[in-house]
């Protein structure tokens, strides 16, 4: 399934605009981006819409769509491959509200998973604007989707690369209650002062920010197609103010994102089982995403190796030129269960994943 971004609001394709955009002026009466997705006459307006993400039918109205954003380097495919992997298996099963998928290619170019997972081809960001902070593509990547593909489904689940489905996903929405995962690390409050700059004083309490990024994130199509506009544009107003960009640094897009749901009205359900992240958190038994972004390293009697190289380990940064070879050794006896879970279910996505190259 092949789907083709363009830049739909050539005013966004100037660099300058990008680097003048500030933040008294996305809240203004008058904002130079609409808050309906630029490009579109109204957010009902089906008319204009060029693209289509099929959905497997089912007879519930709460299905969700879930869209991975994306870049073609080998250390991104690999991890896609994996995830669509098991989406996929848990898709149809009980309990599951899981509808269609999608892959965000903010590479500008398709490639060579294009017949594998249904994927939209979005631009990047002109040169230079991300100023090496890779991820302020996703916004926009976000953006274009929203703006050019027909997405059958009323909810959308914002997911990554590297996370793992371990059970069927309910819709964890309640109507305009968005569902997302609570971070330790994004703290409204600790950075009130920063945040004041994007979200002033009129607009609430600082606790109106919730601790969150986009993914995972359970949300309206309605209201996503709100807030990623600003999402996108604070995220570059955040990136290119020096103190804000200090203060969040690699999450800064993450609290982006939470100010940009905020400003919307958009509140979240923080579901603390929502995801795990091994191998701090040790059981899956109760959660839906296994998030491995952390290594996990180990001594042979099952210790933990903090801030060493174990003498068994898994860490997806190991495998940035060439993906992970297939029958990963399991881990020591005394590694906790999340760990183990995590490198078998790797292990069979990759056994079953059709030319898989190591």
């Amino acid at each position: 399934m092949r789907f083709r971004g363009k830049f739909f609001f050539p005013i966004l394709m100037t660099l300058s605009l990008f680097l003048i955009i500030r933040y008294n002026y996305i809240v203004s009466d008058d904002p130079p981006l609409r808050q309906e997705l630029p490009g579109r006459r109204a957010a009902s307006s089906r008319d204009d819409v060029t693209y289509s993400v099929k959905t497997p039918s089912k007879k519930t109205k709460r299905l969700f769509h879930t869209a991975v954003t994306a870049t073609d380097s080998v250390y991104s495919t690999w991890q896609c491959r994996v995830m669509y992997y098991w989406y996929n298996r848990f898709r149809d099963e009980p309990g599951s509200d899981m509808g269609g998928y999608t892959r965000i290619l903010h590479s500008g170019r398709p490639d060579g998973l294009m017949d594998e997972i249904p994927t939209f081809v979005a631009d990047p960001l002109p040169s230079g604007v991300d100023k090496g902070y890779v991820v302020l593509n996703r916004p926009w990547a976000f953006v274009q989707w929203l703006q050019q593909a027909h997405i059958e489904e009323d909810y959308i689940l914002m997911a990554e690369p590297d996370h793992i489905i371990v059970k069927p996903i309910p819709n964890l929405a309640r109507g305009n209650l968005a569902a997302a995962f609570p971070f330790f690390y994004i703290e409204p409050k600790k950075y009130e002062s920063v945040l004041r700059k994007f979200f002033p004083k009129e607009n609430g309490p600082i606790s109106r920010i919730d601790p969150i990024g986009n993914s995972p994130v359970i949300v309206t199509k309605n209201a996503l197609m709100k807030i990623a506009p600003t999402w996108m544009n604070v995220s570059l107003a955040m990136k290119n103010d020096p103190q804000t960009d200090k203060a969040f640094g690699w999450v800064l897009e993450m609290y982006a994102y939470a100010v940009s749901s905020a400003l919307h009205g958009v509140s979240n359900i923080l579901h603390k089982d929502f995801m795990i992240q091994p191998p701090w958190d040790t059981e899956t038994k109760n959660t839906f995403i296994i998030h491995y972004t952390y290594g996990c390293d180990f001594d042979m009697k099952g210790k933990m190796m903090v801030g060493k190289i174990g003498e068994w380990r898994f860490d997806k940064r190991s495998y940035g030129s060439k993906p992970p070879p297939r029958n990963l050794p399991l881990p020591p006896q005394g590694v906790p269960e999340s760990v183990v879970t995590l490198v078998t279910m790797v292990n069979e996505a990759t056994a079953n994943i059709p030319n898989w190259e190591s």
